[in-house]
């Protein structure tokens, strides 16, 4: 064998073995993180029996107290950011690597409201494990049992608050319990702020980011909220639609009427609202509001982008249950990019065991308005405003007066808040993006199946804007909850899968240097 032979085959060794090592490695790490994971489903369960719903003061200070204690015993330094009466959680965790870089990371600890008899379980604030039985149906798994059996990644924990937000709060203190466990470093500086009102809007946000930019000083931010890809692939989000809230009211006769006495004589402001709705969209779900999506150009690198997404159209629609999408996009993640206008709900006297013949004095219907960057809630809503006028509606700011109402045929009201929460958008080729997918795809490097999604804009909303605004640096959203959490409604849930994969994530983020 000659030298140069020789020197080849030595190297081809030497990567055999270091490839051994690693793979042993991974299989250590990998032990340890379902051995932790495990040992801290208890302190998990704890956590979601906390109720947080962000109007209830006494109940967010509970948490606040109780995120502070377990944060604390992690090694954390704690602080509570005043909030009148619900306060934000601040923490700090500084690595001993020289010359690290300063990552927050930004979760929220309320939660929505929750109608307890619409869940399958006690109590929204006892969560429950469950799997699939033979019959297909979940199944309750005693706490005994899922608190010492090995993890099953297809097994589910249910309650509020389960994905969104306080599973990838907890996925956050257990990479950090594996990484101390294990004798790993942080490669970075760690900064975490949790929210109090991320779910009515986020409205304290932009004040207490700029109240403390100082001390939530960073050189980048990573958001950890919303649903991975369905597929359950590592996600990357490089933004989000903001929102936007109307209120519209068509009026009719000054009182309830009988609607024997009047029927065919005093229009109904039910079906005058019913038209007036129908005018806004098409039969394809298309906004007939003009201008609308004026704004919205989709250049080729965006459609690639949106293209690289995986996506089964057959399988979403089977999911949620529907025969045909509408058609302001070819694929799901295409009608993301574009303004929504949805009716959240609406209102005309009552049905049921409370109904009455009656022609109702008012009919109600509420819009969210899912805005873009170029399209922001103040231009769509002052479109909005302008299609109402064209439908020969007179706006009225409150009740009408008797004198007008004899003079204008058709009336309504159409009432905003003043607050719009604004989108936003980051570049994928930004020095945090390149450092999220090297994280990511280290800690996922045992899985070759799963390959990085990344996504254009997620269709939700959250304060992304807000708190970019206040440190003037770049953002990434690393969603890692499943994608079928039910987050918002009831049955709400976390997969385990998911709980598995995120607190691989986290550690990937926490362990690789951002250079």
């Amino acid at each position: 064998m000659n030298t140069l032979s020789r020197a080849v085959h030595l190297i081809i060794v030497f990567l055999s073995i270091s490839a051994c090592i690693s793979a042993q490695a991974n299989s250590e790490l990998n032990t340890l993180i379902e051995n932790r994971s495990k040992a801290n489903l208890p302190e998990f369960f704890e956590l979601l029996s906390i109720p947080n719903d962000s109007t209830v003061a006494a109940d967010i200070k509970k948490n606040v107290v109780w995120m502070s204690q377990a944060l604390d015993k992690r090694g954390f330094t704690t602080k509570e950011l005043p909030n009148n009466g619900k306060p934000m959680l601040y923490a700090e965790y500084k690595t001993k690597k020289a010359n690290a870089k300063t990552v927050l990371f930004y979760m929220h600890l309320d939660g929505q409201p929750v109608f307890p008899e619409q869940w399958d379980q006690a109590s929204p604030w006892i969560p429950v494990a469950k799997q699939k039985n033979a019959d297909d149906k979940w199944e309750e798994i005693p706490r005994d049992v899922f608190f010492t059996q090995k993890i099953d990644p297809q097994s589910r924990v249910f309650g509020r608050a389960t994905a969104d937000d306080k599973g990838p709060i907890m996925m956050f203190m257990t990479s950090i319990d594996i990484i101390q466990e294990a004798g790993l470093q942080n490669e970075i500086n760690i900064k975490l702020i949790l929210d109090s009102e991320e779910e009515k809007g986020a409205p304290s946000i932009s004040k207490i980011m700029n109240e403390h930019r100082q001390l939530l000083a960073a050189d980048a931010i990573v958001i950890h909220d919303g649903p991975m890809h369905s597929s359950n692939a590592p996600t990357l989000v490089f933004g989000n639609r903001g929102m936007a809230i109307a209120t519209l009211t068509v009026y009719g006769p000054k009182e309830n009427l009988h609607s024997g006495h009047y029927g065919n004589y005093a229009p109904n402001p039910a079906q005058g609202l019913s038209r007036l709705i129908t005018s806004m969209k098409d039969d394809d779900g298309l906004v007939k509001v003009a201008g609308y999506y004026d704004k919205i150009k989709l250049t080729a690198q965006d459609k690639k982008i949106l293209a690289s997404v995986p996506a089964d159209e057959k399988a979403i629609k089977a999911r949620i249950g529907i025969a045909t999408s509408e058609k302001v996009g070819d694929t799901l993640q295409e009608a993301l990019q574009y303004p929504s206008l949805n009716v959240r709900g609406m209102k005309a006297a009552d049905i049921g065991v409370k109904s009455r013949t009656i022609i109702p004095s008012e009919a109600t219907a509420e819009f969210d308005l899912r805005t873009t960057v170029e399209a922001d809630g103040n231009y769509l809503l002052k479109l909005l405003k302008q299609h109402v006028i064209k439908q020969g509606y007179y706006l009225v700011e409150n009740t009408p007066s008797d004198e007008e109402r004899v003079k204008y045929s058709k009336i309504a009201s159409l009432k905003s808040p003043k607050m719009t929460t604004p989108a936003a958008r980051a570049q994928t080729d930004s020095d945090v993006a390149n450092w999220a997918r090297k994280s990511l795809n280290k800690a996922h490097s045992d899985n070759k199946a799963s390959s990085i999604v990344q996504i254009r804009t997620m269709g939700g909303t959250i304060p992304t804007a807000q708190i970019v605004e206040a440190l003037n640096v770049p953002f990434i959203i690393i969603p890692m909850g499943n994608a079928d959490n039910n987050q918002h409604s009831h049955n709400e849930n976390l997969r385990m899968g998911n709980f598995i994969d995120g607190v691989k994530g986290m550690i990937g983020l926490m362990t690789t240097r951002f250079n």
